[in-house]
């Protein structure tokens, strides 16, 4: 699944991104940290690894999208 990054804290390494359709949803620093980033801008394309669907769905990794 692919998302833009919305926002980030570097402190807590957490943040949300938007999904295609305009949906906001939080990611954890556990997520952040299993992407091997160290930085996240706003508007940045990311790929998402994610579990459940809907209302719980949970982000599991957020990494750069590389084409």
């Amino acid at each position: 699944m692919q998302a833009t990054a919305y926002t980030y804290d570097p402190d807590s390494r957490s943040g949300q991104v938007l999904l295609d359709d305009g949906t906001p949803a939080p990611f954890d620093a556990a997520a952040f940290d299993a992407g091997g980033l160290r930085l996240l801008r706003p508007g940045q394309r990311v790929r998402l690894e994610t579990e459940g669907e809907g209302a719980s769905l949970r982000i599991t990794l957020v990494t750069l999208q590389t084409f």
